[in-house]
C-alpha cells in the first residue's frame, strides 16, 4: 500500500468512525447514563468488532455478499428492526436514580452488534473493496483491520466522553428522559440513509482511489 493510499484510508476510517451513526449515538447515550468508565468495554467492543468485520470481508466474506446481494438486504432489514428495538429501550430507560442498576453493553454485545449495523457493513465492505490495492494478496487485510481499530477507538472514546460530560446536566429525571428520547430518535434518524441507500462501494483501482480520495 502506497503512502498516498494509506493516508486516504486513514481519512476514510476517521470520517466513517467519527461521524454520527448508530454506534456513536449509543456511545453518547451510554456515556451520559453510565459514565465513561462503564462504557469502556462498549468502546472496545465496537473497535474489535469492526476490525474483525474488515478482516472477515478481506478474507472472503465480502465476495459472498457481492455474489449474493440478497444476503445484505436481509441483514440490513434485520439490523434495522434490531436498532428500532434498541431505540425503544433507550427511550424508555430508567430514571437517573436507577443509573447504577443499569447495564451498559459488554464487549461481546458491542462486537456482535456490528453484524446487524448497516453502517458497519458499509464501512467494512468499503474498506476492503476500495482501499485494498490490486494483486496485494491477503497480507494487506490485517493492516486494513488494524488501522480501522486504531483510528476508530479514539473516535468512539470521544463520543462516550462527550456523553460523560453531559451527566451533570441530566440530574433531573425529566431532563434525562428527554435526553434519552432524543438519543433514541437520533439513532432511528441515523438508520434512515443507510436503509434508504443501500448501494455498496464498487471496487476501484489503486491509483483511482488515491486520486479521488485525496481530492476530497
Amino acid at each position: 500500500m502506497t503512502p498516498e493510499l494509506m493516508l486516504a484510508y486513514v481519512v476514510f476510517c476517521f470520517a466513517t468512525a467519527g461521524t454520527p451513526g448508530p454506534n456513536n449515538m449509543m456511545l453518547l447515550a451510554s456515556g451520559a447514563n453510565f459514565g465513561f468508565r462503564r462504557t469502556v468495554l462498549h468502546i472496545l467492543g465496537i473497535s474489535g468488532g469492526l476490525g474483525f468485520m474488515v478482516l472477515a470481508m478481506g478474507l472472503g466474506l465480502g465476495g459472498v455478499f457481492r455474489a449474493y446481494p440478497v444476503l445484505h438486504e436481509i441483514l440490513k432489514w434485520v439490523g434495522a428492526a434490531y436498532m428500532l428495538w434498541l431505540a425503544w429501550k433507550i427511550a424508555t430507560s430508567s430514571a437517573v436514580t436507577d443509573r447504577a442498576l443499569g447495564k451498559p453493553m459488554t464487549f461481546l454485545q458491542a462486537a456482535a452488534f456490528q453484524w446487524v449495523n448497516p453502517k458497519a457493513w458499509a464501512m467494512a465492505l468499503g474498506a476492503v473493496t476500495t482501499y485494498a490495492p490490486e494483486n496485494s494478496g491477503w497480507t494487506i487485510v490485517p493492516l486494513l483491520a488494524g488501522t480501522f481499530m486504531l483510528v476508530g477507538a479514539p473516535c468512539s472514546a470521544a463520543w462516550a466522553g462527550f456523553g460523560q460530560g453531559l451527566r451533570p446536566f441530566l440530574d433531573r429525571p425529566a431532563v434525562l428522559r428527554t435526553f434519552n428520547v432524543t438519543m433514541a430518535l437520533l439513532l432511528v434518524a441515523s438508520l434512515v440513509p443507510m436503509v434508504a441507500g443501500g448501494d455498496h462501494p464498487a471496487p476501484r483501482s489503486q491509483h483511482d482511489v488515491a486520486a479521488v480520495d485525496l481530492k476530497g
